[in-house]
């Protein structure tokens, strides 16, 4: 059912893959909605996103938030929903980006969007991230060996980190990366500026975000990029932990946020806590060697020189590497009767599809 109350809404990070599907499933589920869209187009393959965006009547226009001036002729909003970050864990410690090139992105530009809520009394509804919980007790935790995939042991489970997975009282002590800690102290000026100036806050840290679409690099996006690699035929190889893909994830399709962005900013004096976890959880969890498999029979075998299950296993240890992690949403579902709806196999079918329709697809976003 759609709101009738008209919503002005500012989304940063639009035309990227996770904006540009919270962008679209909003129209359908406000009614009188009107969107202004930013983004610097920094990411390969954003660009193919602005005239279809523009098609739907969303006022998309190319800005960067690290300039601060690039703001200051936007229309007032009711609320701001941040999509904007380099989403890459390795950002500024892989010789691609500089510390301070991520931290003015993904901080500095947050700072920004503060400001602007400030002055129009705007809601902050901030796309965060997995990746603020702390690294070493991530590497800590038992795990055992199950259908070539990482499990926890239940035996030494703690309360912070079960079965279903990683909850919002675990720790995010340091060390959690410089992407991780750059979205940390977003979080922690969102709250700020939100108690000091009066505007509602919501945190929601997302699980690994995965569709039809994404701009998938080995980095980043692993599901779209491994699913893509595979059915081009382009040489795969499994990184660290005996290199055998037995490093878990869960995912989650972008579209499953939107009911629960809708109740955000429909109900700004909701009692839910201000952090939740949106992910898959343990349902949608699988590993690197079971995606392996599910695209063998999807499209068929690699040569075994392509093969990462065939290639010789490497031993690298990449920093801020993790073997397993699934978010728990708990929270999420008992605060807001929130749960994500796309099954990982309606997902990986959906990039599959994808990928055999855009078989450049790499090659644009690369």
């Amino acid at each position: 059912m759609k709101s009738t109350k008209s919503h002005r809404l500012l989304i940063t990070g639009i035309c990227g893959f996770v904006g540009s599907v919270v962008a679209r499933r909003l129209l359908e589920h406000l009614s009188g909605l009107q969107i202004v869209g930013i983004d610097n187009l920094a990411r390969a393959g954003s660009e193919t996103n602005v005239e279809p965006l523009r098609a739907l009547g969303i006022d998309v226009r190319i800005l960067d938030l690290r300039n601060e001036s690039d703001l200051a002729g936007l229309p007032p909003s009711d609320w701001v929903i941040d999509c904007a970050a380099n989403p890459s864990v390795l950002a500024g410690v892989d010789g691609r980006t500089s510390a301070k090139e991520l931290l003015d992105h993904n901080l500095g530009g947050t700072i920004h969007l503060l400001e602007y809520c400030r002055r129009h009394q705007a809601g902050f509804l901030l796309l965060s991230t997995s990746r603020v919980y702390s690294i070493k007790p991530l590497t800590e935790l038992p795990l055992k060996v199950d259908d070539d995939a990482f499990v926890l042991d239940t035996g030494l489970a703690q309360a912070a980190v079960t079965l279903e997975g990683v909850s919002e009282s675990f720790s995010t002590d340091p060390p959690i990366s410089l992407y991780g800690a750059s979205k940390r102290c977003s979080e922690l000026l969102a709250l700020e500026y939100g108690m000091s100036f009066g505007f509602p806050i919501r945190i929601n840290r997302c699980g690994v975000l995965a569709g039809a679409g994404q701009f998938g690099k080995g980095d980043q996006g692993i599901f779209s990029y491994w699913i893509h690699s595979w059915a081009a035929k382009r040489s795969l190889k499994y990184i660290g932990f005996d290199g055998k893909g037995y490093q878990v994830r869960d995912c989650l399709h972008p579209r499953d946020l939107v009911p629960l962005l809708v109740r955000q900013i429909t109900e700004p004096e909701h009692p839910a806590p201000p952090i939740v976890n949106l992910a898959g959880g343990a349902k949608s969890a699988m590993s690197l060697a079971q995606l392996s498999r599910w695209c063998e029979d999807r499209f068929g075998s690699l040569p075994s020189c392509l093969d990462p299950r065939h290639s010789s296993h490497d031993q690298t240890s990449r920093p801020f590497d993790i073997p397993w992690m699934i978010l728990d949403s708990a929270l999420a579902r008992n605060a807001w009767d929130w749960q994500g709806k796309t099954s990982p196999l309606e997902i990986l079918e959906e990039i599959a599809s994808h990928a055999e329709q855009t078989p450049g697809w790499l090659d644009l976003v690369a």
